[in-house]
C-alpha cells in the first residue's frame, strides 16, 4: 500500500465534490460544496456562469485542505470528472465568451433541414436515419449560438465541455479527455475521435473537428497544475493532471464494472443505466453508445434525464414538513420522506409516473406523465410514483440494450445519491428482478475517477487490477421475485403504453408552449 494519496475532482449538476482517496479505495476525506444547478432567461433554458463552477470547486479543495492538512500534502495527483453535455466558448486568449449552455437546456436551432445537402438527405431516408438526424441538429446548442449570437461565434476558437474548462484552469492546457466528449459534439462514437469530412454526421454541427479541443487518452498526464491555479486552490503547484472521463463513465468504472455480465445504475442528477463492452452497440436506434474511460470500451447507456432531481423536486414542492423536521434532527429531508415509501404498496394502486420531466432526445415533445389518479392516492403515492417511475424508465432501458446487444446481465450495481436509501435499493432490485447490489461508497463517480489517476501514475496496470484493489463489496439487495412479477404486468399493461397512446397530446402541449412562451427572470 501506498503512502501517497489522489485528489479526485467530481462535478454533478447541483454540487461540486473534493475527495482524497489512498489506493484502496478509501476516502480519506471529502468536502462537497452544493450550487444553485442554472439560471434560466427564458422558458425551457439553462445556463451557468463559469466562475460558479470554479470557484465552489476551489472552496470544495480548500476545505479539504483545511480539514485535513497532512493528507492533503500527501496528493501526489488530480483528477477531474464532470456532467455531460454542458458547453462553452472560448477565444484564442482562452477567454470564456458566454456563460455554459448546461445539459437540462431545452432551447432549439431554427436552421435544420435546409443545412443538409440533398444527396445527404437522400442517403439519410434511405437509411431511415432523416428524422432523427433532424432531431440532434435542432437540439446541439452550438447550432443555436451560431444563429443567435453572430458576435460569440465570430470569435470562437474552441467549443469546451465543463472538464475541459476545468483542465484549462488547473494546467492552462486547452485539453480534455476523449472519455469526456459525450454531447451535442462532432464527435465519432465509433473511431472515438472528431468526426472528419467525410462522416455522414457532419451536417448536424455547425463546426468541426478545429473548433474542438485537443483529445487525450484516459490515464494520460493531461498536464500540471499551474503557479496561478496552485496560488487559488491550495494545490501544490506542478502536480499531475490525469485525463479521466465523464461521471457516469467513471462511475461504471468506479462500481467495477467492465464486462456485460453486470450493469451500472446511477441514481444521480440523471438517472442512467449502462454496461462497458468491447463491441460497438447502439442502446436504442441511431444513438450510438458512449466512449468508456478504458481505451477501446464503449459504454452503451440509457438516460432517465431529470432521473433523481424529481426527488429533489418533490421535497422543494410537496416535502415542506420533512424538510423542517430534518432542520430539527440534524438529518436530510430525503431520509424521511423514504418513510412515505413504506405506507404504500407495490404497484402504487395503480398510479403511474412516466419520468419524461427532460424528455429523450428521440422523442423532444415527450412530458412527464402521472397516470391512474383516484381518491385513494396521497402524497406518499405520488412519491412512490417518482421512484416506481424512474426504475421503470431503467427496466425499460437494460430490456432494449440487452436485446440489441445479445447480452444477459446478471446483476445490477448501483451508485449515486439516491443509492443512499435502502428502500430505493429493494424497489429497484423487484422492479429488474436482478441483485442490485453497492460498493463500499455511493460517490462511485469520484472513485472511478481516483482509480484512473492511480494508473495514471502507473500505481496499477490493468483497469482489472485496479478494481480489485479499490472497489469493495457493500450491501446487496435481493430480489422478492412476486413483487417482480407485479412490477413486469404493470410495466407492459401501463408503462409502456403511456408515451405511444398520448404522442400527438404531446406534441400539442410543446406547439402551445411555443405559442405562448413564458419568459423567466433569473
Amino acid at each position: 500500500m501506498s503512502n501517497d494519496y489522489v485528489l479526485a475532482i467530481d462535478f454533478g449538476t447541483q454540487s461540486v465534490r473534493a475527495i482524497i482517496y489512498n489506493d484502496r479505495g478509501m476516502e480519506i476525506c471529502k468536502a462537497k460544496v452544493p450550487f444553485t444547478p442554472y439560471f434560466s432567461l427564458s422558458s425551457g433554458w439553462a445556463e451557468q456562469r463559469p466562475e460558479v463552477y470554479w470557484d465552489n470547486m476551489v472552496k470544495a479543495v480548500r476545505r479539504v485542505k483545511e480539514e485535513y492538512p497532512l493528507g492533503f500534502d500527501r496528493v501526489v495527483a488530480v483528477g477531474v470528472t464532470t456532467i455531460r453535455d454542458t458547453i462553452t466558448f472560448v477565444d484564442k486568449d482562452n477567454n470564456v465568451l458566454r456563460p455554459f449552455i448546461v445539459w437540462l437546456d431545452e432551447r432549439e436551432c431554427a436552421r435544420v433541414e435546409e443545412a443538409i445537402p440533398p444527396l445527404t438527405k437522400l442517403e439519410l431516408k434511405l437509411a431511415q436515419m432523416y428524422e432523427p438526424y433532424c432531431i440532434i441538429r435542432r437540439a446541439t446548442k452550438l447550432n443555436w449560438v451560431h444563429e443567435n449570437e453572430p458576435d460569440v461565434w465570430n470569435k470562437t476558437h474552441k467549443i469546451i465541455q465543463l472538464s475541459g474548462y476545468i483542465n484549462l484552469r488547473l494546467t492552462g492546457r486547452l485539453a480534455d479527455s476523449t472519455a469526456s466528449q459525450i454531447g451535442h459534439l462532432p464527435f465519432d462514437y465509433k473511431n472515438q475521435c472528431w468526426q472528419t469530412g467525410k462522416s455522414i454526421n457532419r451536417f448536424i454541427f455547425d463546426a468541426g473537428a478545429d473548433k474542438m479541443a485537443e483529445l487525450v487518452d484516459s490515464t494520460s498526464v493531461l498536464g500540471h497544475v499551474t503557479a496561478a491555479a496552485a496560488a487559488e486552490t491550495g494545490l501544490k503547484e506542478g502536480l499531475p493532471v490525469i485525463a479521466c472521463g465523464s461521471d457516469k463513465g467513471c462511475e461504471t468504472f468506479g462500481s467495477g464494472v467492465l464486462g456485460h455480465d453486470k450493469a451500472s445504475i446511477s441514481m444521480g442528477t440523471t438517472a442512467t443505466i449502462q454496461f462497458a463492452t468491447n463491441k460497438y452497440v447502439e442502446p436504442e436506434q441511431f444513438m450510438p453508445p458512449y466512449p468508456a474511460v478504458i481505451k477501446g470500451l464503449y459504454n452503451p447507456e440509457v438516460e432517465i434525464f431529470r432521473g433523481c432531481w424529481m426527488v429533489t423536486w418533490f421535497k422543494e414542492q410537496f416535502g415542506e414538513r420533512e424538510m423542517a423536521k430534518a432542520a430539527e434532527l440534524g438529518c436530510s429531508a430525503e431520509e424521511l420522506l423514504d418513510e412515505l415509501l413504506d405506507v404504500t404498496p407495490v404497484g402504487n394502486e395503480g398510479l403511474v409516473l412516466q419520468p419524461y420531466w427532460s424528455p429523450k432526445i428521440k422523442i423532444p415533445w415527450a412530458k412527464g406523465t402521472v397516470i391512474g389518479f383516484s381518491d385513494v392516492h396521497t402524497r406518499a403515492h405520488f412519491y412512490r410514483a417518482i421512484i416506481e417511475g424512474i426504475g421503470f424508465g431503467l427496466y425499460e432501458g437494460l430490456l432494449s440494450m440487452q436485446q440489441r446487444a445479445g447480452y444477459n446481465v446478471k446483476s445490477i450495481m448501483i451508485s449515486g445519491g439516491g443509492s443512499v436509501s435502502d428502500r430505493v435499493c429493494r424497489i429497484l432490485a423487484d422492479i429488474m428482478g436482478l441483485p442490485v447490489c453497492k460498493t463500499q461508497t455511493y460517490e462511485n463517480s469520484a472513485l472511478g475517477c481516483a482509480m484512473l489517476t492511480y494508473m495514471g501514475l502507473g500505481t496499477f496496470k490493468t483497469p482489472q487490477q485496479a478494481i480489485s484493489h479499490m472497489v469493495h463489496d457493500g450491501k446487496c439487495y435481493m430480489p422478492d421475485m412476486k413483487n417482480h412479477e407485479k412490477y413486469v404486468q404493470l410495466f407492459h399493461t401501463v408503462y409502456e403504453r403511456v408515451y405511444r397512446k398520448n404522442r400527438k397530446t404531446f406534441k400539442n402541449i410543446r406547439a402551445f408552449n411555443r405559442m405562448y412562451p413564458v419568459p423567466k427572470n433569473q
